[in-house]
């Protein structure tokens, strides 16, 4: 029997009867896959940074130091954050395994160290996930949390429940986009994204993929998840922003022709900057994985260049070092 999305609302754009999908045009052509593979093997892409990947690591990399009580947030690369909130701990797609794959012995392999581990924390108190590729849900990062931690609790989207059940979480939410959850005095948003889901070859986009929002009396936070660019996203400051807070990202882009329904470039991410209202930004997906053409070292260069396009200082949205963190206290003034 045919799967049915047992979530389908004939009234939600992004829902179908087998699944979810993109309120955008779908931009990718039959053959676009293999012809990207063919090109990306015949130019050898991507390269090495220019200093190579030691040099890379030394310039762009740090341990994680999670002392102190203060509210902080820690980039810890790729698309992993750390948020600690009023002595609450919040991990947010924490992949920090050796490689982004289903196996330990194929699959892009991580370029950068983990610059903490779950051993390392303190406590945690919830789990935000926007999507179920490898590179942001990562099985042995989800089992060492719940090993650890067995009432920590996950918020995912839709159809990604029964997966973390199935790996022993008790305490598993999931919503739909535009859905909020009320954790104390936390408000958790799960808003739109650009992007699709699949973990097996039998599963394309039967769970959905969202960005997430963290509100608090101090805090607005928007964290965008794994998105190419849309004039869709705008909503999301226009309904529950501005923020002072943000996580856009900023790599695997190139090629263009073939990334842009599934990532943003710099440009774009500048842009959804701007609408957002300019707040403390982290520029993520870059860093750690090899998944497009560009290089490790091209997207903190080309978010330069595009805040010097769109006349933007860098001020409150910079490359920031893998495990560097920030406090919340001031982000209206960074």
């Amino acid at each position: 029997m045919a799967w049915k999305n047992p979530w389908y609302d004939s009234s939600k754009a992004h829902h179908t009867p087998e699944g979810f999908r993109n309120p955008e045009p779908e931009a990718r052509q039959p053959g676009d896959l293999q012809r990207w593979r063919r090109e990306r093997k015949a130019q050898g892409l991507p390269l090495p940074p220019q200093q190579g990947y030691a040099g890379f690591t030394a310039r762009w990399w740090q341990p994680a130091d999670l002392s102190g009580s203060d509210d902080r947030i820690w980039w810890l690369g790729h698309a992993a954050l750390l948020l600690r909130i009023n002595q609450r701990y919040i991990l947010i797609d924490p992949a920090l395994s050796p490689r982004a794959s289903p196996l330990r012995f194929a699959g892009p392999p991580r370029r950068t160290p983990a610059p903490l581990h779950i051993r390392d924390l303190p406590q945690l108190d919830l789990v935000l996930v926007s999507h179920n590729h490898y590179d942001h849900l990562d099985t042995p990062t989800i089992k060492q949390i719940i090993r650890r931690f067995p009432q920590v609790r996950f918020v995912v989207p839709l159809g990604l429940a029964v997966w973390f059940s199935r790996q022993g979480a008790r305490k598993v939410e999931q919503l739909d986009w535009w859905q909020s959850l009320q954790i104390d005095d936390l408000y958790i948003d799960a808003v739109p994204a650009r992007h699709w889901s699949m973990r097996t070859l039998r599963d394309r986009n039967r769970s959905l993929w969202c960005g997430w929002v963290i509100r608090s009396a101090g805090l607005r936070f928007w964290f965008s998840g794994d998105s190419g660019y849309s004039d869709n996203l705008l909503e999301i400051a226009t309904r529950i922003g501005p923020f002072n807070l943000a996580a856009l990202p900023i790599g695997a882009w190139a090629p263009k022709w073939f990334m842009a329904s599934q990532h943003m470039d710099p440009d774009q991410a500048v842009a959804l900057w701007q609408a957002a209202g300019r707040p403390l930004t982290v520029p993520i997906h870059w860093g750690v994985f090899e998944l497009a053409d560009e290089s490790l070292d091209v997207p903190p260069a080309e978010l330069n260049r595009a805040l010097q396009r769109a006349g933007e200082k860098e001020t409150c949205f910079s490359a920031w070092r893998i495990g560097e963190s920030r406090a919340l206290d001031n982000t209206d003034q960074e």
